[in-house]
Formats: C-alpha cells, structure tokens, sequence
C-alpha cells in the first residue's frame, strides 16, 4: 500500500516519527542578521556618496567666471552640484534671489546647465532597503528550512554522493575479468534475476538482497562490479563506505536513506558499495571505539536492506578485504545472501589474466606467458596488470617495442625484490661472502628431496637483498606435508651453514632466514603440531592484539608460561637439529661450494642447471616461484624483504 503524500516521514520501522530537532544554536543567526543590518546601514550610504568638495557661493561665482565649472545641477531646494573642468565632483547652495542673474552668467561661460527636483529615485530607494533587509530575509530563510528540516536539509549535506550509471555505462564486461567462473556466475545470476524476474517468479524464487564480494587486495572485486556496471540492463549506483561518512551526526544515515530513495525510484537497480567496512565495522565492543555516526549509517542500512519495510528490486553489491570487521547483522541472511570469496587467482586464472593485459603489447617468440604464470604464484590481479607494466617499461629502457622474456624475468624480480644495482656496490670479499651464503642456499635444495627446484642463483643485490636463490615448486602446493617442511627449514638455514663451513664463522646476512625460520618453526610446533613434546595442540597465531585503558596494544597468550618455554625449547631444537643437517650436507659436498661460488663470482648469475649438473643430481622440471636473498644490516632481521611467492606462509622464503 503506498503512503499518502501528506503523510509524515517514517524510519524503516515502519512508525511514524517526528523529525529532527532543530540545532539550538540557530537562535543566533538573529544576532548575526541584526549586526550585519546595522553595518550595512552605515555602509550603504556611505558606498553611494561619490566624494565631493563644498564651495560657497562666492568661491563658486569666482570658479564660473574663471571657466573652472563643467557642469552644474540645479535643485528647487536650493542645492546645487556638479564637476570642475578639473573632474572634481562639487557640492554648492544657491540663494533664491541669485536666480534669473545666476544662470545668465552660466550660460554666457558655458556651463551645462542640468534642473531637477529634489528627492531619491524610487528604484534606488526600493535598493537600499532590499540591501539592508537582505540580511534578515537570508537568516529567515535558514531558520524555516531548519525548523522543518534539520541541518543537512538547510545545506543539502544529506545527499548521496553516488554515481549513477544509466544510459552511459562502463565499457567493463564479464569477458575483461579472466579467471573467476564461479563469482561471476552468482554475480551474473543477480543480474539476470533483475532483467527477467518472471523466469525466477515461476519457480518460487526471490532475489538475494546483496552480494558481499571478499577477498584480498587487488583480486578484482571493483573490477566484477565495474563488469556489473557493463553489462547490466538495469541502473547501476556505484558509491564507498567513506562517502557516507561525515563530521555531522546523522549525515551518513541520510545519505542511506536518499542512495535507496533514488534507487526505488528506478528499481530494478544495482547498488555497488565499495569498501563497506567504512561504515559497516562491528558496533560496540572492546575491539571497535564506538562510534555515533558511523553506527547510525550502519543502522540505517540494515533497516534499508531488511527492515520492517525492504527496499524491493534492489540488490546490493559489496565489497572488502576485512570481513573479520563487519557487523554480524550485516553478513546474515537477508541483508547479504551470498558472500562469494575472490581468492588469489591459480595458474590457469593467472595465464589468462596475464592475456588479458598482454593484449595489444607486442611479445617476443621467446615469450611463454605460462612459464610467467608458474612463475608468479600468490600474485593478485593488480600484480599481474603491473608485472606487465614493468616487462613494458623494462622494453622501453632498452629501446625496444617488443617485450622479451628477459624483461618479464626482470619485471618479477623488481616486483618482487625491487630496483636491481650492480655488483659493484659489494668489495672483493662481501661478494664472496654473498656467493658462499647462496651456493648454500642452492645445494641444500638440490640436495633435499622434498625441497622445491632451483631456477636461479644471483649475487646481484635488488632491493635489499644482496643475493637471492630463487625456487621454483613442481606444482601449486595447497597441503604441505612434515617432510617438505622440514627440508625448507634445512634450505633457509643453507646459507648460514655454507657460512660456517667454509669461513668458519657467521654474518649478519643470515638475519632474515633465521628470523622466517623461527616463524617457520614455531608454527610447526605451535600450530601444526608437529613436535612429539608439545602434541597435537594448535594455538593459531595473530591473536587478538589491545588494549588496556591506556590505549596502548598488547598481547594476548592463550597459554601458560611453562608452555611458552616448551615452546621455546622445541623451536630451537628443530632450529638447530635443520643447522646441522645443512652442515652435514654441505660439509660432505665441500667440493660442490668451491665449483658453486667460483661460478657466481664469475658469472653472477647461475641457472638452476647449472646447480644440479655441479651437484651431480637430475634437473626437476617444473614452476612456481620463491625466493631467499640475504639482509644488508642486522637490523633487518624479521622485516620481510623477499615477497612469497605461494599461496602459504609455510612456505621457505629466506634471505
């Protein structure tokens, strides 16, 4: 049943309500109105005066017997005013019996002679009092558009800021998002049920009232919103969480209400809201400050989504990377039906993405956008669409138009490690010290079975990595086996080891493989339970971190301290037990790091053959992608400086 026009404005429930209260302060603007009245009194007049000089009558007969008056305008009252042949503006008073003599004289010395009767203009006077008045209008004005609609309706604050896109679309489609079947086919379902509902009507289906879309950043959900956009039949409102938000209180929540007002206009619509968690974070409790306007906008969208009266035909589209953060009320049924995941693409959506940026880029023969694709796991889309930009501007540098597989291996690594120098930044024997730590690196992979390939040993320094020893898995893992772990622990330790082998003491460039070792480990024991000593207990890392009244973070343990030590002990036993694996196997190929670094010293750069034709082994065959490189300063331990290149953290990415 539709509302009456006269009817009084309701909230979602359903119940009538009065509206807002005016702001207090308002009575103040008659204060404001009666200064700027007064001002202006005085301003006015004084703005219309032009400046003048007064003669008196003897100075002026003297002045029109010299020849000094242009002009002159005779009042009946006696006045009388005009300019000098000089420009000066001047003021006079006539005596009556001067009259008929007076203007003989004048016109005889040529004075233009002007007559007029005394008093203001009625335009001029009807302006000067609109002048004066304007203030006490304006001020009225605001004071009915508050008493009758707040605030935000007196400054039109309470508008939504959303971009509607109706005739004019986005030339976005569902063939410009590679990868991804299953979202687009949900995110296509909405679509179509708002194009022909009678399809769905027949079978008893009603239509979702909103789609969340979570995953990282850069996977594309803005993108399948934007092919949304493309290829909808139907009006498409696009608008971010941030936008609803304001310093005003209660602004946020009437923008709410004017985004579903403008879309019932127009239903069937789309509603796309990108970064939700904006406005949609938990209310209340210890881990989100509380926060009026924004609880306000979330309320007024849970009552728009699914109160007492739904917005029907319209479906709502959303997006963010922290699901952890939003309100549960929002995520239920009802409100958002479907929560489709947007993962990190495998390696069929990475090669097709990868085609799809690659199209109207010009490659070389020796270019083999799968190999890229193996190369390149744990990439989003956006890291893919810049891994191609670089390869392109890699060209460029080189003065090419065509890209070469050179220049995609030189893209990854400034993606991954960054801006690559020469080998000149390191003396004689850093260079020597890098080549022994990745030979290190390099044969304890070879040497362990479980270990992921070697594609290419370098003691160039990227980044902040001196030197790096890059793994490329067999296969994309998504289970990880105890063996396969325990050989990366032994291949992060590899360098160190190599280290101590042949220069019999350790250096700081072991400071990141220790610190991912020791992450390594520790979720071994204290995640995986894979220590016979601690058990089959799992304690999941990355906790609830806050907060004490004094606002500063602190940590929470879900343990004991006598836990924590057994903890402790089992970390660096495997730590050390892997320490001496590594110098166990090195010390029996001593002959295999000599070949190794000698290689690197000379040529900088090895390729993984290489590696297994001087450890005696069989090359593997396959890709993926990780890389291990050492820290320039002690102080980079624990900073992450190489990117993992999986989908797991498990994974050994050293320095």
């Amino acid at each position: 049943m539709t509302k009456p026009a006269n009817s009084p404005p309701t909230q979602d429930s359903g119940t009538p309500t009065a509206p807002p209260p005016p702001s207090p302060w308002r009575h103040y603007l008659w204060l404001v109105a009666l200064v700027s009245f007064i001002v202006l009194f005085f301003l006015v007049p004084a703005t219309s005066r032009t400046t003048q000089v007064t003669l008196n009558y003897s100075k002026f007969l003297k002045d029109v017997v010299a020849h000094k008056v242009k002009t002159v305008t005779l009042e009946t009252t006696g006045a009388a005013t005009g300019t000098l042949s000089n420009g000066t503006a001047y003021t006079t008073a006539i005596p009556a019996e001067a009259g008929s003599s007076l203007l003989g004289e004048l016109r005889s010395d040529g004075v233009q002679i002007t007559a007029e009767t005394s008093g203001t203009s009625f335009g001029a006077e009807v302006l000067s009092w609109l002048i004066l008045l304007s203030p006490f209008i304006i001020v009225g004005y605001i004071w009915w558009r508050m008493s009758k609609r707040g605030l935000q309706g007196a400054l039109g604050v309470g508008r939504s800021k959303a971009k509607v896109f109706d005739e004019e679309r986005p030339k976005t489609t569902f063939a410009d998002v590679a990868g991804y079947e299953g979202a687009k086919l949900e995110i296509r379902e909405v679509v179509d049920f708002l194009q022909r509902p009678e399809r769905y009507a027949r079978a008893g289906a009603r239509a979702p009232r909103g789609v969340l879309m979570i995953g990282p950043p850069g996977t594309g959900k803005t993108l399948l919103a934007r092919a949304v956009a493309g290829e909808a039949a139907v009006p498409f409102f696009s608008v971010t969480g941030s936008s609803f938000v304001e310093m005003f209180v209660g602004v946020g929540a009437a923008r709410v209400r004017d985004l579903f007002a403008e879309a019932r206009k127009r239903a069937p619509a789309i509603i796309f809201v990108d970064e939700v968690d904006a406005i949609g974070q938990r209310r209340g409790g210890a881990m989100v400050v509380a926060n009026d306007e924004r609880e306000q906008t979330l309320n007024q969208l849970l009552a728009e989504m699914d109160g007492f009266d739904p917005a029907e035909g319209i479906v709502v589209l959303a997006a963010t990377n922290r699901p952890e953060v939003l309100d549960p009320a929002l995520l239920r049924p009802g409100r958002f039906d479907r929560q489709v995941i947007i993962p990190l693409p495998t390696l069929p959506e990475r090669l097709a993405i990868l085609n799809v940026h690659a199209r109207g880029k010009q490659l070389a023969a020796d270019v083999d956008l799968e190999i890229v694709a193996r190369g390149t796991p744990g990439f989003s889309g956006a890291d893919l669409a810049n891994l191609v930009n670089e390869a392109a501007i890699n060209a460029v540098r080189a003065s090419r138009d065509v890209l070469s597989a050179a220049d995609f291996d030189a893209a990854r690594d400034r993606v991954i490690l960054g801006q690559r120098e020469g080998s000149n930044v390191l003396i004689p024997d850093e260079q020597h010290a890098v080549a022994v730590h990745e030979a290190g690196h390099a044969l304890v992979a070879a040497y362990c079975e479980k270990a992921d390939p070697i594609a290419k040993v370098t003691i160039l320094p990227a980044g902040q990595a001196l030197g790096i020893t890059e793994q490329l898995p067999l296969v994309e893992r998504h289970l990880y086996g105890e063996d396969y772990l325990y050989d990366n622990l032994a291949v992060l330790l590899g360098g160190r080891a190599s280290e101590l082998v042949v220069l019999g003491q350790g250096s700081t460039g072991a400071s990141n493989d220790l610190a991912k070792a020791t992450d390594l480990a520790t979720k071994m024991v204290r995640e995986f339970g894979l220590s016979a000593k601690f058990g089959p207990v799992g304690y999941p890392s990355g906790g609830s971190m806050f907060l004490g009244e004094g606002g500063s973070a602190v940590s929470s343990r879900p343990f004991s301290e006598e836990t924590q030590t057994i903890l402790d002990a089992e970390v660096s036993r495997m730590l050390r037990e892997a320490e001496q694996r590594s110098v166990g196997i090195l010390t029996e190929h001593r002959d295999a790091i000599d070949q190794l670094v000698a290689l690197l010293i000379e040529n900088e750069t090895v390729d993984g053959s290489a590696v297994y034709k001087i450890a005696g082994r069989d090359e593997p065959t396959g890709g993926g992608g990780v890389t291990v490189a050492p820290d320039r300063t002690p102080q980079a331990a624990g900073a992450a400086h190489t990117a993992s290149s999986t989908a797991s953290s498990t994974d050994a990415e050293g320095d």
